[in-house]
């Protein structure tokens, strides 16, 4: 299975890659970069949207309800789902869903669990250190201190793991908070390559 990537966009496929294509250039326009929709459940669907802010900065209160009127309007005139739904709309928070390249980049250094879509040396699922990404594959530091190689088009799922590293890393300084900036480099500790 294949499907394009690009640095900047989540890897998505069918409905909810539709559901982006409509949303992204709205969020965009009101800055705000798109980092995951999902569709949940099938009597009453419940379309998930994570953002976050191009500047860097934390997704606020907000900011949730900005996108919220953004996107809901943007889907009831396109009109992709049949019946009623839900929307829920939140930042990717700390443990986040590395969906883009730019996320495999910007949390090299840390934890990460990762699911296939098909098995890469015999197995679908991987642990370890997040190393960074190219335009086609993500690289991951395993526990044993191999390194892999994993090809974005199959990546099913890729998240951040909750680490007490992950944690002090994307804590604002009381500064930071006070004036609603962060660090660029607020990811962590990058890794040589």
């Amino acid at each position: 299975m294949t499907r394009p990537v690009a640095g900047d966009e989540p890897n998505h496929t069918g409905l909810e890659a539709k559901i982006a294509g409509m949303i992204s250039p709205q969020l965009n326009n009101l800055g705000y970069d798109l980092v995951r929709v999902a569709v949940l459940g099938r009597e009453r669907p419940t379309v998930q949207i994570m953002a976050d802010r191009v500047d860097g900065s934390q997704i606020s209160v907000d900011d949730c309800e900005r996108i919220t009127h953004a996107v809901s309007a943007v889907l009831d005139v396109e009109d992709p789902l049949p019946g009623a739904w839900t929307l829920e709309v939140s930042s990717a928070g700390i443990d986040r869903p590395l969906t883009r390249v730019k996320d495999w980049v910007r949390f090299a250094g840390h934890q990460a669990r990762v699911e296939m879509l098909m098995p890469l040396e015999g197995r679908r699922r991987f642990a370890g250190i997040v190393l960074g990404a190219d335009e086609a594959h993500a690289r991951l530091r395993l526990d044993d201190g191999s390194d892999v190689l994993l090809p974005l088009n199959d990546v099913r799922r890729a998240k951040l793991l909750l680490t007490d590293a992950l944690i002090a890393a994307t804590i604002p300084t009381r500064s930071e908070a006070d004036t609603g900036l962060t660090r660029p480099d607020a990811a962590g500790p990058k890794l040589a390559n």
